[in-house]
């Protein structure tokens, strides 16, 4: 049976002119899959993604704790012309000035999430030396200092970041799973192509067989006149063209080959054969759950999320600084110049700083209330927007599940299509040999087999495509029934 023929191992090293003895990987569909999933280009990029996702997050826990901070000016050196006034002689000069400074400050920073401020204890020291007509040396001290910064306009990033952050860093995870099933796609793609090209390619070579044997066929039964020239002449062209075919045949299956090997990413010199999958049980799945499912893991809803959550923060902003921008320094602590750097550190003076800066728009020709404005109109187009991709997600997710509910009664059909194809031909073939058929419908009866051959490689690489199409929308493997998250969880590890 021609069933059986298909299901057997398709080679794709057999275009190999020379064959050395060595053991040849047979690999089948979901081999493929993992091998792409672990070694192909385009995974590598998957996991890039998703690491430059988790460092950013990473960035974001760490800057909620202290953070420990040295700033340094090792050596400044001046050597200028500055004006100075000259009682004596009540005017103006410029004279030479040369000078050496050096400071260090060592500050622990805290971020606080409820006020939106910053908290900050630092210590100072610094070293000035003039080198001028008047030489001295001056060191200063702050031992320590403890001080706020807060906005007064009301907006407050970090309480936004503490919102906005974890929620794209789930979104990287479940797109790190969603382009998964993207690598899983593009196999299913290169995969069945390849097969359909060796099926082809195995079809050709019997259809070379065939017509050089009908033929030889023919030549004799034209000698005692069974058949007439002009079915002769085309048994002859039949031997031609299947020849010329199996040529370009083989063309395409190189390219299929090597298309299938580099997106997987094997090594040249490696033999491989390609099994076709068996054919798929039977499995319903639910419109309904695949909605739930979809709603619940599909990185485009978090991401939806995170779009207008990011309108929210930016129309927040707009309209909290439209009045007016001010912040709030203040510090206390102790500091002190001395001569000796034992000096600036001994009876130290208390330092108290208290600093409000204000800025207010008196004229601004509308632009703050236009950026209020706009930050708002933002917002209202982010939510419509959302609305529009998920309407159209959830359209997606109902299309592909019925195509693959449909997919599985169409592969029944398309294997009893391709066992009548292949039976009708055998049949008909031996009509042929023994003069009962004619050329016409030896011809309509191959190229009949071909076609349910071709259709059901079609059919059943659309089974798969629309099944792993749907793992990807819903993020959940229905046959295990289980979520996909067990990829991330072992990916990174997770027991």
């Amino acid at each position: 049976m021609m069933m059986n023929k298909l299901l057997i191992v398709l080679t794709t090293m057999g275009l190999a002119i020379v064959a050395k003895a060595q053991v040849i990987q047979k690999l089948t569909l979901q081999e493929s899959i993992q091998i792409a999933s672990d070694s192909s280009l385009q995974s590598f990029r998957v996991n890039n993604l998703y690491q430059a996702s988790f460092w950013e997050y990473r960035a974001f826990r760490a800057a909620r704790l202290p953070s420990l901070t040295l700033n340094m000016t090792p050596v400044e050196y001046n050597r200028e012309f500055i004006r100075r006034y000259e009682p004596d002689s009540n005017i103006d000069v410029y004279r030479i000035q040369q000078s050496l400074y050096s400071s260090a400050n060592v500050a622990v920073n805290q971020n606080l999430d409820m006020t939106g401020g910053t908290f900050f204890i630092d210590s100072e020291f610094g070293f000035f030396r003039n080198m001028g007509q008047t030489a001295f040396t001056q060191y200063s001290s702050v031992p320590i200092r403890i001080g706020y910064v807060q906005s007064l306009t009301g907006f407050n990033p970090f309480r936004w970041e503490k919102k906005i952050e974890p929620l794209k860093y789930e979104k990287a995870k479940k797109q790190y799973l969603y382009s998964r099933e993207e690598v899983s796609e593009s196999v299913i793609e290169h995969f069945f192509t390849l097969a359909l090209a060796q099926a082809e390619y195995e079809m050709a070579i019997d259809n070379v067989k065939s017509a050089d044997t009908l033929f030889h066929i023919g030549q004799e039964r034209f000698k005692i006149a069974a058949i007439s020239q002009a079915d002769m002449l085309t048994l002859k062209l039949d031997a031609i063209n299947a020849n010329n075919s199996l040529k370009n045949i083989e063309i395409e299956l190189k390219k299929a080959t090597f298309n299938f090997r580099s997106f997987l990413n094997l090594e040249e010199g490696n033999q491989f054969e390609i099994v076709l999958p068996q054919r798929p049980k039977d499995l319903s799945i639910p419109i309904d759950r695949a909605l739930d499912y979809a709603q619940a893991n599909n990185p485009d809803y978090l991401g939806n999320r995170q779009e207008i959550m990011e309108a929210e923060r930016e129309a927040d902003k707009a309209s909290k600084e439209a009045a007016f921008n001010a912040d709030l320094w203040l510090s206390t602590g102790f500091n002190q110049v001395a001569g000796t750097v034992s000096g600036a550190y001994r009876d130290p003076l208390q330092q108290n700083i208290v600093r409000i800066g204000l800025s207010v728009p008196i004229l601004d020709w509308g632009v703050r209330k236009g950026r209020v404005n706009m930050a708002k109109n933002n917002l209202n187009v982010a939510r419509i927007s959302v609305q529009q991709k998920e309407l159209s997600l959830e359209q997606d997710v109902m299309v592909t599940v019925s195509d693959f509910n449909i997919q599985q009664d169409m592969i029944n059909s398309a294997e009893e299509a391709l066992d009548l194809a292949v039976a009708a031909y055998n049949a008909t073939r031996q009509r042929f040999i023994i003069g009962k058929s004619d050329i016409n419908s030896l011809t309509l009866s191959l190229n009949r087999q071909k076609e349910a051959q071709k259709n059901y490689i079609s059919v059943l690489k659309n089974y798969w495509l629309s099944y792993y199409r749907i793992r990807k929308l819903t993020l959940y493997d229905f046959e295990r029934q289980a979520p996909l998250s067990f990829l991330f969880d072992k990916m990174n590890n997770v027991r």
